[in-house]
């Protein structure tokens, strides 16, 4: 009798184990289904949201239009920059390309900036990985005035160009701020490894974060307007106040 009881615990254990992996086998091309049909969806999904708010400026193959230009050789910096500071997509073709909050969360601009770029062939320069920390702040400060300080100005205010202005860098973060330099958005050139290395990127990047909150060494900062503002000052004020002072010696003689 306990032989016989043995014997048909060991079958039933023998059944659960051979349904567990009938189960297991069944179930695995199943999700393997379930993960492959979501990625299509997915794909699909960032594909409405180009051709909805991005192809009537750019065209459904990304080659431009009387709108928009041709994204071909854009690079994931450039479009990484205009979606990320929201100056697209526009409201509207004829809308003035301004710094807006992102229209869509980080999850849906990576992935439409990795779908346009792969529409548009896959060239260009990518997002630079920008650390601060390697930079160094005198070599970015040489940098900045050479590249930058033209059209930026000093103080990274921004300075009007012809039909158009530079604008101000505060409002950028570090990875924008390498991205627009390496993806070169408007009328900016691009600065591609020949011209600014990545270690110099780094100390350009870092200066431009200092600008925020630079150090005033001469002392009165007068809002980083500009030695204009400061010459004025000087003459109206300082020289002024000296003619006052001599005029009021001289009577008093």
């Amino acid at each position: 009798m306990g032989e016989h009881r043995i014997l048909f615990q060991r079958l039933l254990i023998g059944c659960c184990f051979a349904l567990a992996i009938g189960w297991s086998v069944h179930a695995l091309p199943a999700r393997a289904e379930t993960h492959a049909a979501a990625r299509p969806a997915q794909s699909d999904e960032i594909r409405q949201i180009y051709l909805s708010d991005c192809a009537t400026c750019h065209g459904a193959d990304a080659r431009g239009t009387d709108l928009g230009p041709d994204l071909h050789g854009s690079g994931a910096a450039l479009v990484y920059y205009y979606v990320s500071t929201g100056r697209m997509p526009l409201s509207s073709p004829d809308a003035e390309v301004r710094r807006h909050p992102p229209k869509y969360p980080p999850a849906i601009q990576r992935q439409l900036i990795n779908y346009t770029v792969d529409l548009a062939g896959g060239d260009g320069p990518p997002i630079p990985h920008i650390d601060l920390q390697a930079g160094n702040l005198a070599e970015g400060g040489t940098q900045y005035r050479l590249n930058c300080a033209a059209c930026h100005a000093w103080s990274g205010d921004g300075g009007a160009l012809l039909h158009r202005e530079a604008p101000p860098v505060h409002p950028a973060t570090p990875r924008q701020v390498g991205a627009a330099v390496r993806g070169g958005p408007g009328n900016m050139p691009r600065f591609g490894n020949a011209a600014l290395t990545n270690e110099q990127l780094n100390s350009l990047v870092r200066y431009v974060r200092y600008l925020d909150d630079p150090q005033d060494r001469g002392g009165w900062s007068l809002w980083h307007i500009g030695p204009l503002v400061e010459g004025a000052v000087a003459v109206f004020i300082g020289l002024g106040a000296l003619v006052l002072v001599v005029r009021w010696i001289g009577t008093r003689t």
